[in-house]
């Protein structure tokens, strides 16, 4: 089959034929649908190094954004029809350990001792024509679009995941969320903020395509420039804003979060970017937390599908073919891909 493989580091990846997967135990075989290309794929390609992040060793084919049909069932697994449309949950933990009780593969125990990280991540993911993955990992999709539904379990699920977690801070009247980048995260934020919330949400970004996108989904936006921070502060009456969720993870914006995040707020950096940014304690408003996230759980990708069904998430996507795969990544990399660009090998 063919499939985009991560060969070496620093390097672009390839399209080439590999030999098709076979399920194991308690695992099925996908005929892939949609895969999402992301960002940290090209981190993956781009920027890493053997004696940078561990479990992504090349070569493995790249992909963790994926959906598809059920071709084959593995050993042991029941309860599954060919042809039925499922998304996959990425991460994949021991499946023993307290936090994969719970679903929240991200933050297993026992990940010293897994080979990889995720399907897509270390273990061979979805840009190919088919996927192998555990049966435990599928949502169903039921008749929803399963090739726009893929990029529901990157890019809805990690700031649905943020934003859960802060809705304490959002609970009430009068409350405000700020979203830093305006990329796949960020839209897939802004709208799942106005579905769950009755908050004021704030959006900005370099680009004014992407401001846009975020207006009609209800968002207020803030362009970028040197007063960017007042005007966001102005927006809020001048209290700062109880929820910033950063999608960028840059020292630009890190440092923007600082200075607009009301006192007692919550500061979440979602992006995984290079960030260095001072701190004194003066530099944060009084008991402000600030704190990182990873993805989210296998329960919560549910929700964001059940979102997705209901019409409240709704990814811009861009179609490619297998054979344009590659052009995807370079466009991802150029910064001229409008929304999410999935790779669909069938059709």
């Amino acid at each position: 089959m063919r499939a985009v493989v991560f060969d070496k580091y620093q390097t672009f990846p390839s399209l080439t034929d590999v030999d098709r997967p076979t399920p194991g135990p308690g695992e099925v075989l996908l005929k892939v649908a949609g895969a999402g290309a992301c960002h940290s794929d090209v981190s993956i390609y781009r920027k890493f190094t053997a004696d940078g992040v561990v479990k992504l060793p090349p070569p493995f084919i790249l992909g963790h954004e994926n959906s598809g049909w059920i071709e084959e069932l593995g050993p042991g697994v029941t309860g599954f029809e060919k042809g039925e449309a499922y998304l996959v949950y990425g991460p994949i933990g021991c499946q023993r350990c307290r936090a994969c009780s719970r679903g929240q593969d991200t933050y297993c125990a026992n990940q010293a001792s897994m080979p990889y990280l995720a399907a897509g991540l270390g273990r061979d993911g979805g840009m190919a024509e088919y996927l192998s993955v555990p049966a435990r990992n599928l949502i169903p999709l039921g008749d929803a679009d399963p090739v726009d539904a893929a990029p529901l379990a990157d890019a809805a699920l990690t700031p649905y995941h943020a934003i859960k977690l802060a809705l304490p801070k959002l609970s009430g009247g009068g409350k405000s969320a700020l979203v830093i980048g305006l990329g796949g995260l960020g839209q897939a934020g802004v709208q799942i903020l106005k579905a769950l919330t009755g908050a004021t949400v704030i959006a900005t970004d370099l680009r004014e395509d992407a401001m846009q996108r975020a207006e009609a989904a209800g968002a207020v936006t803030v362009p970028a420039g040197a007063d960017q921070a007042a005007r966001i502060r102005e927006l809020t009456g001048g209290r700062g804003v109880d929820a910033v969720f950063d999608l960028v993870g840059a020292t630009p914006t890190v440092s923007l979060a600082q200075q607009v995040v009301a006192v007692q707020g919550r500061v979440t950096v979602v992006g995984i970017g290079d960030v260095e940014v001072p701190w004194t304690f003066y530099s944060t408003p009084y008991e402000a937390e600030m704190l990182t996230t990873y993805w989210g759980t296998i329960e919560e990708l549910h929700e964001v599908v059940d979102m997705y069904k209901a019409g409240q998430i709704k990814p811009e996507v861009e179609r490619f073919s297998l054979e344009e795969a590659l052009d995807a990544y370079s466009r991802l990399e150029e910064g001229t891909i409008s929304g999410r660009a999935v790779v669909t090998p069938h059709l």
